[in-house]
Order: structure tokens, then C-alpha cells, then sequence
């Protein structure tokens, strides 16, 4: 039987948190029969519902067939594999109506079994919306009746799934599958850039007379195929891109969209949109929305800073969970929700790679609790650098990276989620120096988290970046004993949306000429690389043939086989050499201890202790 703390604890484990819950007194009981009724006058948010758990039944009620979806995932997460449940009153809802995922099967296609497990984990964390980006660069993914060139794999990229593409009918499928666990499709036809697809089908560019001919004749296809009832909205794109009208453009599109029922959303930055058109804020730079930009200019979703293929993944489930929501304390006023994205510019290899390649799990948890609970407390300064341990941001991002830790072990068995908790770890760091400069002469600031972005870190201090620096880091271990832990170690994390960056080590070495040491003994790394000194590359890989060379795990750290890192009983010195080795490398460094079972299941190192360094 479990303890009132116990159960308690159990119930605190809920992703995302419940607005109101009450557990009460009692043991945990067996779920046996289910009272699940609609309640449309239920005075709560439209997406709101109740939970009751009682010796007897789980009452769920809620006010339209969504939240009741929402509340049977509730009811999911806090029944154990004996099937039973802690007694609670439960009552819930959303701070924002639109909280969403993109994936981009333009760039890299994926079957419909795995998009319904997309769907699934979604749905499963109260996201109720996939961005679904239908075509890009190297393909169009949508079935055409009036131009079946346009599902020629001749006039696709070669190496890019060329000749796939999705059916009506299995458009149609993947919506009614997502609708029955209550995530709304937003189909993307990206236009008129992100298309090279279309001039080589066609030998003129959407942008044109004749390119707005062809567009009209296959939106209005797809507006007949699937109704307003599956997608009351459709994402028309708009960004990076050049035409000689771009306002002449854009009000066509958005008035065939509105002409055929739907809502359209579009890209900004891209091009100028109406004010009936919900702009998606977007920019990967690593400061926060600019919020004199949107005011006043009609409703918007935020996806600042919220794409999982930039960066680091550690870092980035942090930020997702750590910054507000368009900037707005109080839940949605114009700002409608946000969504986070997963853009694969080089060519995927395994499909299978994706979700750990790029940190999807995390960041859709850290996410999911950001927009369904946004904070009442004030703005961190940079949502990118950790706040210190005992600062109240960090005290919550404590309180989540437990709570996922219990998701990662019990309700995420089948991903491979390869994330840790280590938000607490203290780092003394070098302002930057030139090269050779001795660590010891230079000042330094104090820092957490297993991974650190170095380029915010410096930014924040107002650092100027010079073709070539130094930075050290230093932090200190405890154990009791003389013992060997296992910890990931790296000096980059290699952007997915391009190869910029410094590659494989050379046999023996680690990337970035980077050093690893415990008090005088240097760490190497623990096997030989399959590819060394490969992938070096300084400059965006768009448009260039390293664009199409797959990423492979020991290209990221996370990935890869964890290094042996021997410690003495106490105090132990950890430093970390961390050369920036070209202008606009992604400057970065992670030491993460962790603990690798044999299925390759992640789990935090035990038996340790950090502490910050006194200098």
C-alpha cells in the first residue's frame, strides 16, 4: 500500500502539471470501470476537464470531446502497470489554444506508421496540433491528379525519397487517426519558396503569372480532397524568398485560403501577410522574440528559439522550458500558442534517428509543459544560459527534469530518449583568451548544466568573437571511493539543419581539438572513430554536396559510446579545453556523467557529487 507522500509523489509525476489537483487521503485503488461523459456547460476553457478518482469509477468530464481525450491521458500517465491509480480531483485546462509540433517530410520523407507514433507521443503530452510540412526543396509530397509530374521522382532531388509521396487517402488517414486523439493537422504547401522542385518540373517559378496558374489549380485540388472539417487551416509558407510582388502574391494566396473556408498562417519573417493571417514567429538566433515587431499586427504562434535541430539538445529542452511563450505572462492574447519544429535540411539516412539525432522527446516534454503552463513569474534575462540552483526558474526546471526522468523510465520505454537530467552541474569558465594564454590569468564567470552554449555565454558578457580563442572549464566531483564513471564528453553539437562545423576528431582525439582532464590525467576517447577527421566543415552546407551526406551517431555526442573518467575517493578537478578552431563555428562543450544499460537505455550517473570550484 502506498504512503499519502507516496501517492502524492506519483501524482506529481503529471506532464504537463494539472492547473488544480487534490489528492486524497487513502490507499491507491484499481481502476476497474470509467465514467467518461461530454459536458458542454462545464464552466472551463474549451480544452478543460475533470478527473475524479474514487474507490468506485474515474469520473472524467469535460466540455468537448478534446478534453476528454486530455483527460483519459491524464488518467493514463497516473495508473501504474498493476493498474492502479492515486485518489485525486483533478481539474485542468490550457494556457494557450495552439500547441503544436512541425516535422518536414519535404526535405526527408517518412512513412504514415511513423507519423501516427508522432501523433501518438503528441497526443499523449496534450499537443494538439501537427504542422505537417507537405513540400519543400527536393520534393512535392502531395498527390497531384491534375499534375502527376509534380510525383515524377525525375524532377526531385536524387537521394531525397525521390517518387514518394503521400495519397489522399492516406492524407485522410493520418488526419482521422490524429483527430481521434485529439491533434488537428495544419498541412504546409510552402510557396513560393522552398520550391525548386516546381521549376524543375515545370521550368518557371511559383512566384510567376504561370506558377500562380498551377498553384490555384492544385490548392483548389487538395481543398476538394480534404475538407474544411479536417484542416481549417492551411500554412502557405512565404519565407526566404524573393519576388518581384510579393504583397501581389500574398494576397492571393491568403485569399484563395480564406475563399475556400480555411485560415491561412504564414512564416515571419517571410513575406508581408494581412492582418487575418496568423504569422508564425520564427528565428534561430538565441535572444527572444521581439515583441515591438508583432504588436498590434493580429494573432501569431511563437517558434522562436523552438527548433530541435538547432544545437544542442540539452540545451535546447532547457530554453523550451525556461522562456515565455511569445513574451506574454498572462496566457493568449494575440499570441495563440507556439510550435516547435524539427527541420532536416541534410539527408536522413534511418529514419530511426531522427527523434534521438535530434532531442525530440525532451524538447516535446519541455514544450508541452511550457504550453499548457505558462509561468506567472518574470522573464529569465537569456532562457538559453541556466539559472543558478537556487533561484526559483531553476528550482522548477528542477521539478520537471525529475518528473521526466519518471516518464524516460516508465511511460517512454519504446524511445530512445537520450537525455539526462543535469541543469545543477557548476562550471567556473574563462572569459575567452588568445590562443596559448595560460587559464590561470584570465577571469572567469560561473556557469551550470551538463552542456554549455559558449556563444550565449560570451554574448551575455559582451565577448567579441575573434577568428581564434581559447575557453577553459572546470568544475569538481566527489565520490567515496576510488572509482570509474561513464560520462558523455563533447566539443560540439553539430547543427542538423547544416554541416558547419568541426567534424570527427582525429583517431584518438576529440573533436574541436578539445581536451578532457581529471586533476593531470587527460581522458581520451573510449573507441576508435569510424570516420576520423571527417565532416570538417566551416561554412553552411546548403546548397553544397555535403548537404546530402547523412549524420551517423558518433557524429554527436549523445550518441555515442560514453567516456571512462577514473576518480579518486573526494574531490576531484574536471577541466574541459575548449578551442574555438574557426570563425562561426558552433562553440560548445558538454560532460554529462551518465549510465547505459544494455539495451542502451540513458540514466543519470549515481554515487556522485558536484560542486563549483573556488577559482
Amino acid at each position: 500500500m502506498l504512503t499519502l507522500v507516496a501517492l502524492i509523489a506519483t501524482a506529481q509525476q503529471l506532464i504537463p502539471e494539472p492547473q488544480q489537483m487534490k489528492v486524497k487521503k487513502g490507499a491507491s485503488v484499481t481502476v476497474t470501470k470509467i465514467d467518461a461523459k461530454v459536458n458542454p456547460g462545464l464552466n472551463l476553457p474549451k480544452e478543460g476537464y475533470t478527473l475524479t478518482i474514487t474507490p468506485a469509477k474515474a469520473v472524467l468530464r469535460a466540455k468537448t470531446p478534446q478534453g476528454l481525450i486530455w483527460a483519459r491521458q491524464t488518467l493514463r500517465q497516473l495508473t501504474d502497470p498493476q493498474g492502479k491509480a492515486p485518489q485525486v480531483i483533478i481539474t485542468d485546462y490550457p494556457a494557450y489554444p495552439l500547441r503544436g509540433f512541425m516535422y518536414d517530410t519535404g526535405r526527408n520523407f517518412m512513412e504514415v506508421s511513423m507519423l501516427k507514433q508522432y501523433i501518438d507521443l503528441l497526443s499523449a503530452y496534450k499537443l494538439n496540433a501537427f504542422h505537417w510540412h507537405l513540400t519543400d526543396n527536393p520534393a512535392w509530397r502531395i498527390e497531384s491528379h491534375a499534375y502527376p509530374q509534380l510525383n515524377d521522382a525525375k524532377n526531385q532531388t536524387k537521394g531525397r525519397d525521390e517518387g514518394k509521396y503521400y495519397t489522399y487517402d492516406q492524407i485522410r488517414e493520418v488526419i482521422a487517426y490524429a483527430r481521434e486523439r485529439g491533434v488537428m493537422i495544419i498541412p504546409e504547401i510552402d510557396m513560393p519558396g522552398h520550391s525548386r522542385y516546381f521549376q524543375t518540373t515545370f521550368g518557371f517559378t511559383m512566384g510567376t503569372p504561370e506558377g500562380m496558374q498551377v498553384l490555384e489549380k492544385c490548392l483548389k485540388e487538395f481543398f476538394t480532397e480534404i475538407p474544411v472539417s479536417d484542416c481549417p487551416y492551411i500554412h502557405i509558407g512565404s519565407d526566404e524568398v524573393n519576388i518581384s510582388d510579393p504583397e501581389g502574391f500574398m494576397l492571393w494566396a491568403e485569399t484563395l485560403v480564406r475563399t475556400a473556408g480555411r485560415t491561412p498562417i504564414a512564416w515571419d519573417p517571410g513575406l508581408p501577410s494581412g492582418p487575418n493571417t496568423i504569422r508564425m514567429k520564427w528565428n534561430t538566433s538565441k535572444g527572444d522574440i521581439d515583441t515591438s515587431s508583432i504588436a498590434g499586427k493580429g494573432k501569431y504562434l511563437d517558434s522562436y528559439m523552438g527548433y530541435l535541430n538547432d544545437g544542442d539538445p540539452l540545451v535546447a529542452t532547457n530554453r523550451y522550458y525556461l522562456r515565455h511563450i511569445c513574451q506574454r505572462l498572462n496566457g493568449p492574447q494575440l499570441s495563440i500558442g507556439g510550435i516547435l519544429c524539427l527541420w532536416n535540411d541534410v539527408r536522413v539516412a534511418d529514419k530511426t534517428r531522427i527523434s534521438p539525432h535530434n532531442g525530440m522527446v525532451s524538447g516535446v516534454l519541455a514544450f508541452a509543459e511550457r504550453l499548457w503552463n505558462d509561468p506567472k513569474t518574470e522573464l529569465l534575462a537569456n532562457p538559453a544560459i541556466l539559472p543558478a540552483p537556487e533561484t526559483e526558474p531553476s528550482q522548477a526546471l528542477q521539478r520537471l527534469e525529475q518528473k521526466m526522468q519518471y516518464h524516460r523510465d516508465n511511460l517512454l520505454k519504446e524511445w530512445d530518449m537520450r537525455w539526462v537530467s543535469s541543469s545543477t552541474q557548476p562550471w567556473k569558465v574563462t572569459l575567452p583568451i588568445p590562443r596559448g594564454t595560460h587559464p590561470d590569468q584570465t577571469p572567469t564567470i560561473s556557469t551550470w548544466g551538463g552542456a554549455v552554449d559558449l556563444d550565449v555565454l560570451f554574448a551575455s558578457h559582451k565577448v567579441k568573437r575573434r577568428a581564434a580563442m581559447d575557453a577553459w572549464a572546470t568544475t569538481e566531483i566527489h565520490c567515496n571511493r576510488d572509482t570509474t564513471i561513464t560520462a558523455w564528453v563533447g566539443f560540439e553539437a553539430a547543427g542538423r539543419a547544416s554541416r558547419r562545423g568541426g567534424g570527427i576528431g582525429y583517431q584518438g582525439y576529440w573533436e574541436n581539438d578539445g581536451r578532457i582532464l581529471v586533476g593531470n590525467t587527460e581522458i581520451f576517447p573510449p573507441n576508435k572513430w569510424n570516420e576520423p577527421g571527417t565532416y570538417r566543415l566551416p561554412y553552411e552546407s546548403w546548397g553544397h554536396p555535403e548537404e546530402e551526406l547523412p549524420y551517423t551517431d558518433e557524429q554527436f555526442y549523445w550518441m555515442r559510446t560514453p567516456a571512462q573518467v577514473p576518480l579518486k575517493a573526494g574531490w576531484n578537478t574536471i577541466t574541459l579545453y575548449c578551442p574555438l578552431t574557426f570563425p562561426d563555428q558552433p562553440w560548445s562543450f558538454a560532460f554529462v556523467p551518465v549510465t547505459v544499460d544494455k539495451e542502451g537505455h540513458v540514466r543519470e550517473a549515481t554515487g556522485i557529487t558536484f560542486r563549483m570550484p573556488a577559482k
